[in-house]
């Protein structure tokens, strides 16, 4: 299986680091980011990856030559002449994954110890469209599921505002972990071109019925702030 690391991001919530670098190589106990997560997808037998660039892309493009590519196949997907978020970096992205039943996306700023294995097999089990990685855990956005995991609509706690696929029959709010297994027919059916986010194109198919939650209780940290850094440090060496 491929996995797409997000790495394109510019990471204002990390300055004063990313006004000279990429947050994917924000170090966390000397060890960036990007190579952490390489080295936890390598752990679980992944060795295909497909990573997008932006934001000091010729820093990440120089790192992981110094680093042979960990022993991998690594791809990358250069969207140094526009910054195109999730969705449409997936969408640029696609002639490296299209030739893969499923493939796995993964933040560059999350850390987290999530079993991949049990995350790929409840995805493919199940035969879903899109598995989303998910947990009980503080954050103003979450995603509502119903009794059987299906995803049915978003709330963000701090505003109010809410998307609902049919009304609310005591949705459980989970939050995302930045993780997804993905069926490559997902890209027959986005419906947005250039940049935008892909939970919005998830929102829209919620319809279809066929795009879960795989909830876990592992350790999770979003590195996106410089606070985030010594809470990362206390739980991955």
């Amino acid at each position: 299986m491929k996995a797409l690391i997000f790495a394109a991001g510019k990471g204002t919530r990390l300055k004063p680091f990313t006004d000279h670098h990429p947050k994917a190589l924000a170090p966390v106990n000397g060890v960036p980011l990007l190579e952490r997560n390489i080295k936890y997808l390598q752990s679980y037998g992944i060795n295909e990856f497909v990573i997008n660039i932006h934001h000091f892309g010729e820093q990440i493009i120089q790192f992981l030559k110094e680093k042979d590519n960990f022993g991998a196949k690594i791809e990358i997907s250069d969207e140094r002449a526009e910054l195109l978020e999730t969705g449409g970096g997936l969408l640029f992205a696609k002639h490296f994954l299209e030739s893969e039943e499923d493939f796995l996306i993964l933040n560059a700023d999350i850390l987290t110890d999530l079993n991949i294995t049990d995350l790929v097999k409840y995805h493919q089990s199940k035969r879903n469209f899109v598995t989303l990685a998910v947990s009980d855990r503080n954050s103003s956005r979450k995603l509502l599921f119903n009794k059987e995991q299906q995803l049915r609509g978003w709330t963000n706690l701090d505003t109010g505002e809410e998307r609902l696929a049919e009304p609310d029959t005591g949705f459980k709010p989970l939050a995302f972990s930045g993780i997804h297994c993905v069926n490559r027919g997902v890209f027959n059916k986005m419906s947005r071109t250039g940049k935008f986010s892909i939970m919005e194109e998830y929102l829209d198919l919620m319809s279809i019925g066929q795009i879960f939650g795989f909830e876990h209780s592992a350790h999770l940290v979003d590195v996106g702030k410089p606070e985030a850094i010594a809470l990362a440090e206390r739980y991955f060496k």
